[in-house]
């Protein structure tokens, strides 16, 4: 069998949600871009879980389903998608997104035409179970002051050369890294020379509720912080400001989360009217353009 020009992973874990689920794999079975493999990785989900899971191997040739019985995390479980993957590139997904038509078409045109960045993710859309409420933007050629506040990519957004995993250890396994792997890897990667690139449109719709900003435990805050300490030492962003970025994690621990889901929200529904804006502006200067003609 030849070999796909991309390589989709994703892990999956006790995703209950067979609607959820399916929306989010067909968005990837219904990409313009068709060269491609979706390994999914179950990590020892519920049986009844699990069967969702092995039921999609049905939908379409191209996807792999594969698991262990035992939870081990999701770097354990992309590292083995990773080790499964034949494509030149390896794009994530996860379990309750949905990634638009042209995302995959787009990221390989931009990494086959643009080889000095190791990776790309895009803007995204931000939903829950009302639709759309929001946008993030994400910094177009990331430096090492995006990394102070947040991740500068969006994790399942994001689509990689297969060489950087070729050259360099995949995801780290290990406690401290739960919930923040993508932090850990992004940051890794760029102080070993690698850089990344956001497309400037929204290609990928996150999904974002109340129940997201529940998920991280102060204990998985601390380890965020100690792991921000660690890496912005080593990327020489402590001083004169970064230390105070360490400890931003725990004061969210301390933040009740409707408040962190109020100023998120705000920050999105802000952004979604200001591309809404700049969108209906473009529509209107090209729309005086052809009056003229």
């Amino acid at each position: 069998m030849d070999k796909p020009m991309v390589s989709v992973i994703m892990g999956v874990y006790n995703q209950w949600n067979e609607a959820v689920l399916r929306e989010a794999v067909n968005s990837i079975l219904n990409q313009t871009y068709k060269d491609l493999e979706f390994i999914i990785w179950d990590d020892g989900s519920h049986p009844d879980a699990a069967k969702l899971v092995q039921n999609l191997a049905g939908l379409d040739d191209r996807i792999i389903v594969a698991g262990k019985e035992q939870n081990r995390g999701l770097a354990y479980s992309l590292n083995e998608c990773i080790r499964l993957a034949r494509g030149k590139y390896i794009a994530r997904m996860d379990a309750d997104d949905i990634s638009l038509p042209e995302r995959i078409a787009k990221q390989v045109s931009f990494l086959e035409n643009n080889p000095e960045y190791s990776w790309c993710g895009c803007n995204t859309s931000l939903f829950d179970e009302n639709g759309v409420w929001g946008v993030r933007r994400m910094p177009e050629k990331p430096e090492e002051k995006d990394y102070l506040r947040f991740s500068p990519f969006v994790h399942p957004s994001v689509m990689f050369r297969a060489m950087v995993f070729d050259e360099n250890e995949g995801y780290l396994e290990a406690e401290e890294t739960l919930r923040c792997e993508d932090y850990e890897i992004f940051m890794r990667l760029r102080q070993k020379g690698l850089r990344g690139y956001n497309l400037q449109e929204v290609l990928f719709s996150y999904r974002e509720n109340n129940e997201s900003y529940e998920k991280r435990s102060f204990h998985f805050r601390v380890n965020e912080a100690k792991l921000r300490y660690r890496n912005f030492k080593q990327m020489g962003m402590l001083m004169p400001f970064g230390w105070m970025y360490c400890i931003r994690p725990i004061i969210g621990g301390i933040l009740p989360a409707s408040l962190i889901s109020l100023l998120k929200r705000s920050e999105g529904a802000r952004v979604k009217r200001h591309t809404e804006s700049k969108s209906a502006e473009a529509i209107g200067f090209e729309g005086r353009e052809r009056v003229r003609i």
